[in-house]
């Protein structure tokens, strides 16, 4: 049975990055007083700079630490200064490329890691793993450990480009396809099916799925796709791996990524959602719940908006199980020709 550990504190407050150290008082009573390092990137020290001043102040011996690439290399790097300057406590200011280096450079220095959103783009504000450029190929992940603490400040979100918010909502939609190809992989014996983490999963899908009515930058449903991002994330954690967010979807925008980083970029949480429609037909699965989450919060999933030609969406597809060669999913017993998936691209033309 896997060991997991959950975050000491999950905050969704208006406001609630104005004090910081209050909110975690009861958990980290001295919190303010330890040395900090503030991870965040330049762009993001300009827009929120009256915010991240106010952070510094709250913890008195912090520093701000610009990233510039959020690869592998970095990441390490970030581990070596955090441990030769004895900081105690990091935090993660920033989406999700910031919030991945932040937390595997905790996870390696073996300090306090708090994740603070500036959108809700994917899951990796609470999952156990950090995906990071390396060598070789474009993105790999990596784990590691979650937050000890996560705070959404609504203000925050509700900041964020409306494609940032869809890309979240599009990460959730995977769940469906994810966890089909989890049993999928069950039923050939290889690999065990955690029915808590199971369930945690498709309950983040379901909340998207019965959001009928929301409004994308309100309050409630900021904290509804805040709660569901974090249960994708925590789904992991017990798990022990990202089988319960993770399935053929995700090799598609991993293929996507890896082959054809020169020619498209989608935002992963698009991408993931971009695949769940073909990854439904591949399944057997009725489409309806995909496509009436997408047609509901308009997730831009058309191909070719992002440059998405049929020829790349035929060869991404046919590469994607490649991608991650261990992980058993429909697409080692599905029909991958070019007509089977030039008739897939065409419908997705027409239908989004």
């Amino acid at each position: 049975m896997n060991r997991f550990r959950l975050p000491y504190h999950l905050i969704v407050e208006e406001g609630v990055f104005e004090d910081i150290p209050k909110a975690l008082g009861d958990v980290f009573p001295k919190i303010s007083s330890y040395r900090t390092v503030v991870v965040t990137e330049e762009n993001l020290k300009s827009i929120f700079a009256g915010i991240l001043d106010e952070i510094q102040k709250d913890f008195s011996k912090s520093e701000l630490y610009l990233i510039q690439k959020a690869d592998y290399d970095s990441a390490v790097a970030l581990a070596k200064y955090i441990t030769m300057n004895d900081i105690k406590t990091v935090i993660g200011f920033g989406g999700g490329t910031v919030l991945d280096l932040a937390k595997f450079a905790a996870f390696v220095s073996k300090t306090k890691y708090i994740s603070l959103p500036t959108t809700l783009s994917n899951d990796s504000l609470a999952s156990p793993v950090a995906v990071l450029g390396t060598e070789g190929r474009a993105r790999k992940s990596f784990r590691c450990t979650i937050p000890d603490a996560i705070l959404i400040d609504v203000n925050v979100v509700k900041s964020a480009p409306d494609r940032q918010l869809l890309a979240g909502i599009g990460d959730t939609v995977s769940k469906c396809t994810a966890l089909f190809d989890w049993k999928l992989a069950a039923s050939k014996e290889r690999e065990d099916v955690d029915d808590f983490a199971y369930m945690i999963s498709a309950m983040a899908f379901d909340s998207m799925l019965h959001a009928e009515g929301a409004e994308l930058k309100s309050a409630d449903f900021i904290k509804r796709l805040t709660y569901a991002l974090v249960m994708g994330g925590l789904a992991m954690e017990i798990a022990g791996n990202s089988r319960p967010s993770s399935g053929s979807e995700h090799l598609f925008c991993h293929a996507l990524e890896e082959d054809f980083a020169d020619l498209v970029n989608v935002p992963h949480g698009i991408a993931t959602a971009m695949g769940s429609y073909p990854a439904c037909i591949f399944q057997g699965q009725d489409t309806n719940k995909v496509e009436r989450i997408i047609r509901q919060f308009g997730i831009p999933v058309k191909p070719s908006a992002y440059g998405i030609t049929e020829e790349i969406f035929v060869k991404a597809w046919q590469a994607s199980a490649a991608t991650r060669a261990d992980r058993y999913t429909i697409l080692n017993e599905t029909d991958l020709s070019d007509a089977r998936l030039a008739g897939i691209y065409a419908d997705m033309e027409k239908r989004f």
